[in-house]
Order: C-alpha cells, then sequence, then structure tokens
C-alpha cells in the first residue's frame, strides 16, 4: 500500500487506511508531513468525507501560551487544517487550493483536547473559485471556543 502525499487525494488516502491499524495515525502524520507547519500541532484526523472534516489537537505544553491555555495561533492552525481538509476532500484529481486569508473569533479559553470541525461546498464549474469556508472548535464538553473562517482558492479542473 503507497501513501500518497497528493492534497486532491486526501479522501482517497483516508478510505484506504482508515479502518487499517494506526491508519488515522499514519493520514494525520502524512498530512503534517504535506504541510510541516500544520504538523507542529500533531493534528490527529477523526473523520473525513467529501467537504468535511473533523480533526483534534491534544493540549500540551508546546502548544500552550502563558496562561496555561492553547496559543491562539495554535488554535488557528487547527482551524486552517479544519477547513483545509474539507476542501481537499472535495477538490477532484488535477484541482488545487490554497488559503488566502484567516480569520478567527475566540470565545473563551481553550483547554484539554480541541476538535475542529468543518464543511465546504464546492461549486460544480472549473475554473478558479474563492470559497469561504468555517468551521467550530470545541473543547471535551463540546463547548465552542472559537470560531474559524478560512478563504480558500480553489481551481477546479475541466
Amino acid at each position: 500500500m503507497k501513501l500518497r502525499l497528493d492534497p486532491t487525494s486526501i479522501l482517497n488516502t483516508w478510505k484506504t487506511f482508515v479502518d487499517k491499524p494506526f491508519g488515522k495515525q499514519l493520514v494525520s502524520r502524512a498530512i503534517g508531513l504535506m504541510a510541516p507547519y500544520t504538523g507542529t500541532i500533531s493534528p490527529q484526523v477523526i473523520d473525513v468525507a467529501p467537504g468535511y472534516a473533523r480533526v483534534q489537537m491534544r493540549d500540551r505544553w508546546g502548544v500552550r501560551n502563558h496562561l496555561r491555555s492553547l496559543h491562539a495561533v495554535a488554535l488557528m492552525n487547527l482551524g486552517e487544517c479544519a477547513t483545509g481538509l474539507a476542501v481537499m476532500s472535495a477538490v477532484p484529481p488535477g484541482g488545487r487550493g490554497i488559503v488566502l486569508e484567516l480569520g478567527m473569533t475566540y470565545l473563551k479559553k481553550a483547554r484539554g483536547t480541541i476538535t475542529a470541525e468543518a464543511r465546504a461546498a464546492l461549486p460544480t464549474t472549473s475554473g478558479s473559485h474563492d470559497l469561504w469556508v468555517e468551521g467550530e472548535l470545541m473543547n471535551a464538553t463540546g463547548e465552542v471556543v472559537a470560531r474559524a473562517r478560512a478563504r480558500w482558492r480553489i481551481e477546479l479542473p475541466a
């Protein structure tokens, strides 16, 4: 079994490995290798479907701030990861995507494992499109601690 690092193959890669021993960990690690800065938060992919992603980040010393909560930029990184996986899981082969703009609303201190969830609806026509994707970041009790908003430029093949 070959692990492909093409961003448009994320859904197929997920389907191939999710039920294998350590499959989720392998896909999560591959994402960190494709996007090294994303890898700094050690995201754990929980679920991927066309236009949908759910990703977690553990609370650990390396992603904390001086207030003993998760750092704002670590949360932003998790939000970008979730929105990006939601987008790229729906982009067909030959397409591509890049984030153009990121925004974050912080609602409360984030502590413990944080789960980010995002959904993306892609246009059906080929060409270049700008797409806003939103994600929610929740703590272990389900409280929303932050909301991510990302503008993705996607190129859809003809």
